[in-house]
């Protein structure tokens, strides 16, 4: 029996897609965002194609309504063997003109909310040995070019690099559970999304998905760089 994947920060881009990548595998889908009608619109879908698939409403800044949308999710679908963390706050400016509090609320999305997912996810991912996957950005990244890209973008960059630092550290944190831990940090924007309206270049969100679905079968990368939008230096590693 396939396990449930749980998709936390659910969007048309990225996440509906890794929603129908995995459904159309077998795995029970649990869209988690604060959008009910978006949620139910998407889980219409998702049934037509033959997913099974449920809606869980929710602010996930919210660190007791994450908890409760895990349980409300295991209790429906089943244990939850796969999390999908792809949350984050949509919002743009400079370090001189982003509002101090919607810095504290994009970290708080992307990584103590993010955390609060892994250890109420925990009791199944260690049953099942689980996987833990997240969406992660080019900016998260250490770099002069992505730097200089990310001047208009400091809440998302500076949260983005904490998210992909909590990522490395629960690669090993949740090893020894056999948990498999990964990303793909996405270098470019996304077709479907409001961040890839009016680009000529996007990345589509399929092929991410794929990405993903690549990561969580073979469990042996942790970390993918996909995408090519901004030309980043031979130092920045990965695995």
């Amino acid at each position: 029996m396939k396990r449930t994947i749980l998709i936390c920060g659910y969007g048309p881009g990225i996440s509906h897609a890794v929603a129908r990548r995995f459904g159309k595998a077998g795995h029970p889908v649990a869209l988690v965002a604060r959008n009910a009608q978006r949620l139910a619109s998407a889980v219409e879908e998702l049934v037509t194609e033959g997913i099974q698939a449920r809606a869980f409403p929710a602010n996930l800044s919210d660190i007791e309504e994450v908890k409760r949308i895990v349980t409300d999710a295991r209790s429906t679908l089943g244990p939850i063997g796969i999390l999908h963390w792809n949350a984050f706050l949509e919002i743009e400016g400079s370090l001189l003109s982003t509002l101090p509090s919607d810095l504290s609320k994009s970290f708080e999305i992307r990584v103590t909310s993010y955390i609060a997912a892994v250890q109420e996810c925990l009791p199944d991912l260690k049953a099942h040995k689980g996987s833990v996957l997240t969406t992660s950005g080019i900016m998260a990244l250490d770099d002069p070019k992505i730097d200089i890209f990310a001047t208009e973008y400091a809440a998302l960059a500076i949260s983005v690099a904490a998210q992909h630092k909590t990522t490395r550290i629960l690669t090993h944190t949740l090893a020894s559970h056999d948990i498999h831990v990964s990303e793909v940090i996405v270098n470019g924007f996304v077709d479907r999304t409001p961040g890839g309206a009016g680009k000529n270049s996007t990345i589509a969100p399929a092929d991410i998905a794929e990405q993903f679905w690549k990561l969580y079968t073979a469990r042996q990368t942790h970390s993918i760089i996909f995408g090519s939008t901004i030309p980043i230096s031979e130092t920045v590693a990965h695995e």
